[in-house]
């Protein structure tokens, strides 16, 4: 049984075809890269993956079950949890309430609840801002918090939309950290993101898309060899 994939998945919105045809498989344990130039189509993927779009033709298996179609929080019930480009807390509550929201999809006591916040703004460096209201935050902060919440759901996939966007290049290098400590604790990653360095240094596989259609999958190596991905996603060899 195969633990995730996503099968020639369409999307249209109204003549304009944002997705067109796109398969791909993960593997249950890999940290899994979805990349391509902007409005390439990515986020409309992981819309049509965690239940947020219907795809307008396709099919997305998890665990050997349909999901595609479900709805957001019956996704995140079986196991699917995703982060945002924008992120948006709830800027008047603190960090802790913030996390302990999202554990309630899974825990059903206060206590259990809380237990659980705890433990994960513990794993995602955050206990010591745990009484910050949320709208205080920096962008790193922000964002570490936007994963915090997406773990409280104890999902075995999680889906991360540009975790890196804003970060300087210390607040990179934590979150590349945080990223790869998810994946040793059993969670599988599929991870959408501009910056390559990142990309090619946490990934084992990549899958290419442009215009909505796949340009090819391989190892970061091969991704970044590869004419047509340098073409579409890097620029013209030569490009200043």
């Amino acid at each position: 049984m195969s633990f995730f994939t996503a099968e020639n998945l369409v999307k249209h919105f109204g003549g304009l075809a944002a997705v067109n045809g796109v398969s791909f498989e993960v593997k249950k344990g890999e940290i899994f890269g979805l990349i391509g130039p902007n409005g390439s189509g990515k986020t409309t993927i992981f819309n049509m993956v965690s239940g947020f779009f219907k795809p307008t033709s396709g099919a997305v298996h998890f665990n050997g079950k349909r999901v595609d179609g479900l709805k957001p929080h019956k996704i995140n019930r079986l196991g699917i949890a995703r982060t945002f480009q924008i992120v948006k807390p709830l800027k008047r509550l603190t960090v802790e309430e913030n996390v302990l929201a999202a554990a309630f999809s899974k825990e059903s006591s206060m206590r259990s609840a809380r237990e659980s916040a705890v433990k994960t703004l513990e794993f995602c460096g955050l206990l010591n801002s745990k009484d910050a209201i949320a709208g205080g935050l920096t962008i790193g902060s922000r964002k570490r918090l936007e994963i915090a919440r997406a773990l409280a759901t104890k999902p075995e996939l999680i889906l991360l939309d540009e975790t890196f966007a804003g970060l300087n290049p210390s607040e990179q290098d934590e979150a590349i950290a945080l990223i790869r400590k998810i994946n040793e604790s059993g969670v599988t990653i599929i991870i959408v993101e501009h910056i390559m360095k990142v990309m090619m240094s946490i990934c084992g596989r990549m899958h290419v898309i442009n215009f909505g259609q796949t340009v090819m999958e391989g190892t970061p190596s091969e991704v970044a060899a590869h004419p047509a991905v340098i073409e579409a996603y890097l620029g013209e060899p030569g490009d200043a």
